[in-house]
């Protein structure tokens, strides 16, 4: 269960098991014998990953009429359970790029918190598309089902979908890193190579639990990796494109700080200070205006590619980046022109 700490986080919303089973297993139905593994999971749950194929024997996908053997090694892949919070439908404005009967993409805006959790009950982006959802269709218990998150302040692309048995097959999909997505993130310092790739295991910060560190010994946390590559250099900041391979909590604010690159005007992450550049009163006073004008980190997720769960499509969506990080990058594009006269 994801911890309230990190209810409007970047997250991959899903959960994967391996079990191995006795050699003196007989032979049992895998749902039971998964049931009698897995806390918290029904057997409609259970029923719904072998459906979605989502349940591997061998590494090959199987049916919840499929009996154990001994030895077998059995894997799964499972959504997370959802939080016990009561949903308050709200007519809330959202920004729908796309939508059928089995998902739907947002375009999220900075500031909206993903899921209900403590202090933010209401206001939420589960909160709109409850409403929405429950308009649309009459049907008083129709909800939203996540599969990832992005953070309050990230804006740009979200996938969500509409039933139970998408959820299950877009949940395989992000596990198995068959889920494109790539950010644009304005970082502090000019890059030194014009690609690279950040790999280090993430857990919460040792002292401030909200935080996420990266242990690059391996031994805490879980894998994380995030590729990047320089799409425009201004001297004290460099504009980047990043590429999840992983999907953890604060993965790419963790990662870009970890090579001393913080996003810009992150204050979680050290990044709303000003990290290069000159001591000029002009220069500080530039830095203040930007943060005036994007009062949150500069991180985007630009876009999307998948499979459809249901029809196999393939699907790809491409958002233009939010007004406050477009007019940021036109002012250091304008300063870096005035600086060359």
């Amino acid at each position: 269960m994801p911890n309230e700490e990190f209810s409007d986080q970047e997250q991959d919303l899903f959960e994967h098991y391996r079990f191995v089973a006795d050699p003196g297993q007989s032979p049992l139905r895998i749902d039971k014998f998964l049931m009698g593994r897995i806390e918290n999971a029904s057997r409609n749950k259970i029923q719904q990953a072998a459906t979605a194929g989502s349940i591997l024997v061998n590494d090959k996908a199987v049916k919840q009429n499929y009996k154990v053997r001994p030895g077998d090694v059995i894997t799964i892949v499972l959504t997370e359970p959802p939080r016990e919070t009561e949903i308050i439908p709200e007519d809330i404005p959202i920004d729908i790029m796309f939508e059928d009967d089995h998902i739907m993409v947002i375009n999220k805006r900075a500031g909206m918190v993903v899921h209900p959790a403590y202090g933010n009950f209401t206001g939420t982006l589960v909160n709109a598309l409850t409403y929405y959802l429950r308009q649309q269709s009459g049907n008083d218990e129709a909800k939203p089902y996540l599969v990832h998150r992005i953070d309050k302040d990230t804006s740009g692309v979200m996938l969500v979908a509409k039933t139970e048995l998408a959820q299950t097959r877009l949940a395989k999909e992000f596990f198995d890193h068959t889920i494109d997505r790539k950010y644009t993130a304005l970082v502090w310092g000019d890059m030194e190579e014009e690609e690279g790739t950040i790999s280090g295991n993430l857990a919460r910060h040792k002292s401030n639990r909200k935080l996420m560190t990266v242990y690059p010994d391996g031994e805490t946390g879980k894998h994380a990796v995030t590729h990047w590559k320089v799409l425009e250099r201004y001297g004290y900041v460099t504009l980047i494109e990043c590429i999840l391979e992983t999907g953890r909590t604060h993965q790419i604010r963790a990662h870009l700080k970890y090579i001393k690159h913080p996003l810009f005007n992150d204050a979680a992450y050290g990044g709303d200070q000003i990290l290069k550049g000159t001591t000029f009163t002009r220069y500080r006073q530039f830095i203040k205006n930007c943060f005036g004008i994007l009062p949150r980190q500069a991180l985007h997720a630009r876009s999307l590619g998948l499979k459809h769960p249901v029809s196999g499509e393939k699907l790809f969506f491409d958002s233009d980046l939010a007004t406050d990080m477009q007019e940021v990058i036109a002012k250091w594009e304008h300063y870096v022109v005035h600086q060359k006269e």
